[in-house]
């Protein structure tokens, strides 16, 4: 029993290991950081829109809040400061014919509602600017101007952000597993996926990279080394009709990298399989990326998928995604070398013969003895 548990909890810590060490997550993120980056960070700033739209929604709601209460407190002491230079304030004593440049600024408080009711105008008529000093009719030229400017680059930032076309990424899926087996007489690595909203994307295509390390002829040690591995459906892998779940596959042939790789090792392999689907938003014509990964226990060999598309009574076509990633055991040679061995037998033996060198010739001669 206690070396049961430990057999588990090892397989366990090495099945936790090997999924954190992924390069591409299930969602599409990329598992990397850069580390000793000779550049400044000063250069993040210069791309400040970038780096806005970047930032986790509760970085950038930080910073939505922080600017907006930032800019009324900072023009609420100017105002305040105005105030308290040209005497307006009730510590001074003004008399009755004093005509200030602010009306009912009080204090601080009085100067930040000022302040907040200038920039985001909202104008209740309690407070107001008078054509007594300069300095105030340009501090609410300023002010506005500014609040305007702040008002885009903020609320533009929150829109965009809302309509990133990585969004729309989220409603395409992909199959949890992938799986190999037979397809038109050929092996092949098939992989599911499907769009769950009824808008298409325009122009969509599809392919794959191979992550490995690889040692080179040299002895050079290429770590995230790239195989590109092409993907294609019956009608091509450009301008899919992506209406419903497609299954894409890679052919195994003699230039695949899982050519020499069997149903024996396969799990002993160090690789991941990288998937890409790029194509253009259909509501807004913005580009966008799709992409997951497989690791060599999440790639099924002697699998297919089961049926998904079916047509009711109505003759409406109905597609069931609880068998989206469901897969059905089918008979599958154990390596791809295997099945071409096993192509040229049987065209050998279509031949009548088994020895293509040993032939036996017979001459026939039209001459007869009687």
């Amino acid at each position: 029993m206690f070396n049961y548990l430990r057999q588990r909890f090892t397989s366990h810590i090495r099945e936790r290991s090997r999924r954190r060490a992924r390069l591409v997550s299930k969602d599409g993120r990329c598992n990397i950081e850069f580390g000793n980056v000779e550049q400044s960070r000063f250069v993040f700033l210069i791309d400040i829109w970038t780096t806005i739209l970047d930032l986790r929604w509760r970085y950038k709601m930080t910073i939505f809040i922080s600017a907006f209460l930032g800019s009324w407190f900072l023009f609420g002491l100017l105002w305040y400061v105005v105030a308290y230079i040209h005497k307006d304030l009730p510590e001074f004593n003004p008399s009755i014919n004093h005509t200030p440049c602010v009306e009912n600024i009080n204090g601080l408080t009085s100067a930040f509602l000022f302040s907040l009711e200038t920039q985001v105008t909202i104008g209740y008529g309690f407070r107001c600017v008078t054509e007594q000093c300069a300095t105030a009719i340009f501090l609410l030229i300023f002010q506005s101007i500014l609040g305007v400017i702040i008002n885009s680059f903020m609320c533009g930032a929150i829109l965009a952000k809302i309509s990133r076309s990585k969004n729309r990424a989220k409603t395409i899926t992909f199959s949890k597993n992938a799986v190999i087996s037979k397809r038109g007489g050929k092996l092949c690595l098939l992989i599911r996926v499907a769009n769950l909203r009824k808008s298409l994307l325009i122009g969509s295509h599809i392919y794959g990279k191979l992550l490995k390390t690889t040692i080179t002829p040299e002895g050079e040690t290429i770590i995230l080394d790239q195989v590109n591995i092409e993907f294609v459906v019956d009608a091509g892998n450009e301008n899919l009709f992506f209406i419903s779940p497609l299954t894409i596959y890679h052919i195994i042939d003699k230039n695949s990298p899982f050519f020499h790789m069997a149903a024996e090792t396969i799990l002993q392999q160090d690789f991941e399989l990288v998937v890409f689907l790029d194509g253009t938003v259909e509501a807004t014509s913005a580009t966008c990326q799709v992409r997951t990964s497989y690791i060599p226990e999440e790639v099924l060999w002697g699998y297919r998928f089961a049926p998904i598309v079916s047509k009711t009574k109505e003759g409406k076509y109905r597609v069931d995604f609880q068998n989206f990633s469901k897969t059905v055991a089918v008979e599958t040679p154990h390596c791809a070398f295997c099945l071409y061995n096993e192509k040229e037998a049987k065209a050998k033996e279509k031949k009548g013969y088994d020895n293509p060198g040993f032939v036996l010739e017979v001459s026939e001669t039209s001459d007869t003895k009687m």
